[in-house]
């Protein structure tokens, strides 16, 4: 029962977006940690959020 509350509370994460920098972080360890340890380092929170916020509403948004 308790596994199934975990995978339940996983899949309310996931779509709202509140594991989005732990998504992020994965990503970026799978693919980016190799070739840009050096040069790159991963974002901080507060950075991640501001872009992705930035790219959600910055720009025209409208459907015509």
């Amino acid at each position: 029962m308790l596994e199934r509350l975990k995978a339940f509370w996983r899949t309310v994460r996931r779509l709202s977006g509140d594991d989005a920098y732990e998504q992020y972080l994965k990503h970026f360890a799978e693919h980016h940690a190799d070739s840009l340890a050096e040069v790159q380092a991963p974002l901080s929170r507060e950075a991640f959020f501001k872009e992705w916020q930035d790219k959600k509403w910055k720009g025209i948004k409208r459907c015509c």
